[in-house]
């Protein structure tokens, strides 16, 4: 980079030896000498004797200098890196560097670079594809779609998970278990499945999978299993379906990519069911879960035992509150929070409908709950919701606003709306019963099963009708669509930081409330952590009457009443800074 003469001097100069060795060379001939990592002879002749070597490992080491070719724009300099764009001389010094035939005139006009190319039956690009077919073809080489498409079960064969429990109480991860246990049974897809256990089957319930279709052991079970006397023993087998990778996130998501774009390296669709415990997922392994996006993977994540207070009782080690952020980024991640077995179901037939049987490059995450309650027959026409990520769960009657207060055409009791996903879904179904029941105040019911799927849809309607100001029919997003003529302010609750739920602000037409889980967990019962981080029915139903004391329909008498009658600590510390 500094020329022949201090190349000369400061490099062959050092040992008489050396020296000699350029004696009879110019300047000029010195610094057109290539190094080893730029000499195409050499590299050859290398790699050469690598591949025929035999019986030993053979390493390369390889000269080069940073920046080759850019001149004094880069090359051999420490600032390379932050040199971002050439100017003309410095493109020029290149061209003249490489002998690239383009005119000063094609770089001065140019906005853009003037790449080169020799035409495709130039001697060198012949070359090039006569290597390249001599090696197998193209690669990598991207399959953008499997030469087949599969058919899916449709959603009456989920049927079951529709319908109420009655008293039965029940997780939401047994809900996905029991939808697993029929995917795998699909004539169709059910040889495609691959369930895939980083840690503790047991704990999911999915150990009925042991017996059912085995765990994956390339030599077969080689010890005997101490459960081996139970019927669900820990099985493995040559022919097993499960992976159960053991404490490993990061290798247990790479088994996860090379099934999840199977479709693509080997025209093979595949369908893996990757479940984890929720905090130690997009945490662990956002930059893996990032490639997956970057590789258009196609499969389901469910972060099971999910949600701040959800997973009580193991810290806050354990207790995650913000995976929804982190897959929130990655934009062909679709991210769903359910409350009960049939969005469960919904959003499991749906995806597979997306990713197996229309081929669309997108994956899914569900978080699941270790929670056990009683679920609800789905409401009819409720699909489409779930999917875009809110439907009504129920309405109170009240109807809609009148001159912007929070009171009906037809009633002059106050209204709120109220949405929650996940476990507090429920915690917010109860906060209706005390406002009702304390107030007189009534709630429509939405259950959001993604907040940022609705977030999306805002935005993408936000732009359509920023980039088309002449439309006669501007878009809507759905989130506003649902909730425009709605009586009453809006509150969001849910088991996350309230970034979670601020994804939709500003598509939400009434005043807007978020409730949140920020801060630290904690070791402690669902009740108390949901009353710590202000997400349990008293502080939702307390934070209703203040909304609609800040629109004018309730007044701060209200408010104070709320707080005592809800039994609300006003003196306590900030949760998020404890």
């Amino acid at each position: 980079a500094f020329g022949g003469a201090y190349t000369r001097e400061h490099f062959f100069g050092k040992y008489p030896e050396t020296a000699a060795m350029v004696a009879n060379l110019s300047d000029e001939d010195i610094w057109r000498l290539n190094r080893g990592g730029h000499d195409p002879h050499k590299v050859y002749a290398a790699y050469h004797q690598a591949v025929n070597t035999k019986g030993m490992p053979t390493v390369i080491l390889a000269k080069t200098v940073k920046g080759y070719g850019m001149g004094s724009a880069g090359e051999a300099l420490n600032p390379t890196h932050q040199t971002k764009k050439m100017d003309n001389n410095a493109i020029k010094a290149f061209r003249d560097r490489f002998n690239i035939p383009v005119s000063d005139k094609q770089i001065d006009e140019s906005e853009q670079i003037p790449f080169y190319h020799p035409g495709e039956n130039s001697p060198e690009v012949q070359y090039l594809k006569e290597r390249r077919a001599a090696l197998g073809g193209f690669l990598p080489r991207r399959r953008r779609k499997s030469d087949e498409s599969l058919d899916v079960p449709a959603l009456d064969k989920f049927d079951r998970l529709l319908k109420s429990t009655g008293e039965r109480e029940i997780s939401t991860t047994m809900a996905f278990v029991q939808a697993l246990n029929i995917v795998l049974r699909d004539k169709s897809i059910g040889s495609r499945v691959v369930p895939i256990v980083g840690d503790e089957a047991r704990t999911f319930g999915m150990e009925g999978l042991f017996r059912q279709i085995g765990i994956y052991a390339p030599q077969g079970q080689k010890y005997k299993p101490v459960d081996r006397d139970q019927l669900m023993y820990y099985r493995e087998d040559q022919a097993g379906q499960v992976l159960q990778e053991g404490i490993t996130e990061a290798g247990a998501l790479a088994s996860w990519l090379a099934l999840a774009t199977s479709y693509s390296t080997n025209n093979l669709p595949m369908l893996p069911f990757y479940i984890f415990y929720s905090m130690f997922g997009f945490q662990r392994f956002g930059d893996l879960a990032w490639q997956a996006g970057d590789m258009r993977a196609r499969g389901f994540l469910l972060g099971a035992t999910a949600g701040r207070t959800t997973i009580n009782g193991e810290g806050l080690q354990h207790e995650d509150g913000h995976s929804h952020l982190l897959s929130s980024a990655i934009p062909n991640c679709r991210s769903y929070d359910p409350s009960f077995g049939y969005e469960v179901a919904v959003l499991l037939q749906h995806g597979m409908q997306k990713m197996l049987a229309e081929q669309v490059d997108e994956f899914y995450y569900l978080t699941l709950l270790n929670e056990n309650y009683p679920h609800p027959d789905m409401p009819e026409g409720a699909a489409e919701g779930i999917v875009r990520g809110m439907y009504l769960l129920r309405e109170s009657g009240v109807g809609s606003r009148e001159s912007g207060k929070s009171r009906s055409k037809t009633s002059s009791a106050p209204c709120v709306q109220l949405m929650g996903s996940g476990s507090i879904l429920r915690e917010v179904m109860a906060a209706a019963e005390l406002l009702d029941k304390e107030f007189g105040v009534k709630a429509d019911l939405w259950s959001c099963t993604s907040f940022t799927e609705l977030g999306r849809d805002g935005f993408d309607a936000e732009r359509w009708n920023r980039l088309n100001p002449e439309a006669t029919a501007p878009r809507v997003p759905y989130v506003t669509k649902m909730l425009e003529g709605r009586a009453g302010p809006v509150i969001a609750a849910t088991d996350y930081v309230r970034a979670f739920a601020e994804q939709i602000r500003a598509f939400v037409p009434q005043r807007y409330t978020v409730l949140g889980t920020d801060g630290f967990g904690r070791s402690d019962t669902r009740a108390n952590l949901r009353r710590f981080f202000e997400v349990d029915r008293y502080h939702i139903a307390h934070a209703a009457i203040d909304a609609l004391a800040r629109e004018g329909t309730m007044n701060a008498r209200d408010v104070a009443r709320a707080i005592k009658v809800f039994g609300i600590d006003t003196a306590r510390e900030n949760p998020m800074r404890v």
